[in-house]
């Protein structure tokens, strides 16, 4: 069994087939194409421009899937009158898009696929219409069932991506694990999430304002650093290593880290590096002399909120075993930090992180998430992106 993914959520497009047998997944293309320099000039995800990368991109890089998949080939092909009208209906609101996909689906065999799966939601409205509206066509004219997935559910399960491309990786996932301590931090999601088993959650936690991948972007931009804030500000971090203690005292809160609620609100700790680099000014500190250590403890001030919440959602659910993902996941001391803390306060309960390469958006994830439901397919004609969408 194949299955095609495509991930156009926010700034990263992702085109991905992979293959199952015997409960188990092989990648056999994984292409990323991020909109990081794009969006750098602006501090943030634009989500127009987003909307018109997906369209340039989405095309070549399904082209260059497909090649290395080696499930398709070259060949001329005709549409009806009925076909043409229905593609156009369908790509009505993404012109440059079907300008690229008319001739590649006019010279390009059906491939050997067998469900085709999209991101539907949650995630950036401009965006997520482009991967859509290309999984409803491709859906419409090969004929080829269709799947739309939840994006936090793929973050989920990008835990059992294969380390590698053309390596088999077992899906059958311990029952052990379960219930599971969710902890995702994508993108403008923080959520905590009890996972009962695999297609079962409950959300019991979230952020009230700004997700923790925002407030890394807001203080990077307040420090002068680079977007996307989050390794901007880890690699700022590090140097504190090599330098001598700061002029002063530098000390910043950790939001609602002792409520007994699992939600978070890091809007006050933007507004308190704000306050703080003012501050500096006015006390003629240099920003240059104190910035590797405002980011650290930015980062710890984030780390340590995630972590606590975390930790004690496990604690009191009494889980099994604690699933991190999504791209904040990259964060190495972050996740140093989990599993340190699950280890002294939790013992021998076991901590899941993804990959480096899967923390990020990308298309693998949510034709595995296919792969679970693949017993629900839905019609071309019903599938829609919903922005809001819930886990």
């Amino acid at each position: 069994m194949r299955i095609l993914g495509i991930e156009t959520s926010c700034d990263e497009t992702g085109i991905s087939i992979l293959d199952f047998k015997n409960n188990q997944c092989k990648i056999l293309a994984n292409l990323v194409y991020s909109q990081i320099k794009v969006h750098q000039p602006y501090g943030g995800v634009v989500p127009n421009l987003a909307k018109r990368e997906h369209q340039k991109n989405l095309i070549p890089m399904l082209r260059l899937a497909l090649q290395e998949a080696r499930c398709t080939k070259k060949k001329k092909n005709q549409f009806s009158d009925s076909q043409t009208k229905i593609l156009e209906k369908i790509l009505l609101k993404d012109e440059v898009l079907k300008q690229n996909l008319l001739p590649f689906l006019q010279t390009t065999t059906k491939p050997k696929i067998d469900f085709i799966a999209v991101t539907k939601g949650p995630g950036l409205a401009p965006a997520l219409w482009p991967g859509v509206n290309l999984a409803r066509a491709l859906s419409f004219y090969w004929r080829i069932p269709l799947l739309g997935i939840n994006h936090l559910e793929g973050h989920i399960l990008s835990n059992w991506l294969p380390k590698e491309e053309n390596q088999w990786a077992s899906l059958k996932i311990p029952q052990s694990l379960f219930p599971a301590a969710g902890l995702i931090i994508s993108g403008g999601h923080t959520q905590l999430i009890l996972i009962k088993k695999i297609g079962q959650y409950r959300l019991v936690g979230e952020t009230r304002d700004d997700a923790a991948g925002e407030c890394f972007d807001k203080t990077a931009r307040l420090l002068g650093l680079s977007y996307p804030g989050g390794p901007a500000i880890a690699a700022e971090a590090k140097k504190i290593k090599n330098l001598p203690p700061p002029p002063l005292p530098i000390h910043l809160p950790r939001p609602m880290i002792d409520q007994k609620n699992y939600d978070f609100s890091f809007a006050g700790l933007k507004t308190a590096v704000l306050y703080l680099v003012e501050d500096l000014k006015k006390q003629g500190i240099s920003l240059n002399l104190v910035r590797p250590f405002l980011a650290a403890e930015i980062q710890n001030s984030i780390n340590e909120v995630l972590v606590s919440k975390t930790i004690r959602l496990a604690k009191n659910f009494r889980t099994q075993s604690i699933i991190a993902a999504g791209g904040v996941a990259a964060n190495e001391a972050l996740t140093q930090l989990l599993q340190q803390e699950a280890t002294k306060k939790l013992h021998d309960i076991q901590v899941l992180i993804p990959e480096k390469q899967y923390t990020g958006d990308n298309a693998a994830m949510i034709a595995l998430a296919a792969y679970f439901h693949r017993q629900r397919p839905t019609s071309w004609q019903q599938l829609e992106a919903n922005p809001n969408l819930r886990l």
